[in-house]
C-alpha cells in the first residue's frame, strides 16, 4: 500500500468521514453534480432518515451487465446507506441532469461479480475493500454478506 492508499484511508479512518473528507465529499458533489466528470460519477441526492433534509453524496456508478450499480465502500454502517432504506430505496441521481431513481438492494450471491467491477472503476474504493481488484472470485463471494449493492432502476 502507498502513501496515496494510506491517505484515503484517514479520510474515513473511524469508517466515517473526517472534517477534511466531508468539505472534500461537498466540493466533489458539486462537480459530479455539474456533468463534468464521466458518466461513471454522480451525485446521489436521498433524504435524511432523522432530519428529513437532502443529503447529496458523491457516488462512482460501478455497470456490469447492463445495469447500474452503487456499492458502499464502508460497508453497513454509513448513513447514506440507511438513508436509501429508510426511504424505500427513492433517490435521486445528478450528473448534468436530475434522474429519479429507485435503489434496489443486491442479494448477496449476485454481488461478487458486481464488486470485482466496481474496483475497477473506483480506484478511490481499493483502501477500503479488504480484497484485491484481480483476487479469485472466492475472495468477492466472502466480503460480499459486508458490503450493500444497489441496483440503479428508473422510479416510475
Amino acid at each position: 500500500m502507498g502513501r496515496y492508499d494510506d491517505y484515503l484511508r484517514w479520510l474515513y479512518k473511524s469508517g466515517r468521514p473526517n472534517r477534511f473528507a466531508r468539505l472534500q465529499n461537498r466540493a466533489t458533489a458539486a462537480v459530479y453534480s455539474a456533468g463534468i466528470w464521466p458518466g461513471r460519477v454522480a451525485t446521489l441526492d436521498v433524504r435524511g432518515r432523522k432530519s428529513g433534509r437532502l443529503i447529496s453524496f458523491p457516488v462512482v456508478i460501478a455497470t456490469y451487465d447492463g445495469e447500474r450499480y452503487l456499492v458502499s465502500m464502508l460497508g453497513e454502517d454509513v448513513n447514506w446507506v440507511r438513508n436509501v432504506r429508510a426511504a424505500g430505496g427513492d433517490a435521486v441521481l445528478r450528473h448534468g441532469r436530475r434522474e429519479a431513481v429507485r435503489m434496489v438492494e443486491v442479494p448477496t450471491d449476485k454481488k461478487p461479480d458486481i464488486l470485482r467491477r466496481y474496483l475497477d472503476v473506483a480506484p478511490g474504493a481499493r483502501p477500503h475493500l479488504p480484497v484485491d481488484r484481480r483476487a479469485p472470485r472466492q475472495a468477492f463471494e466472502q466480503i460480499a454478506p459486508r458490503i450493500p449493492v444497489f441496483r440503479i432502476t428508473p422510479r416510475p
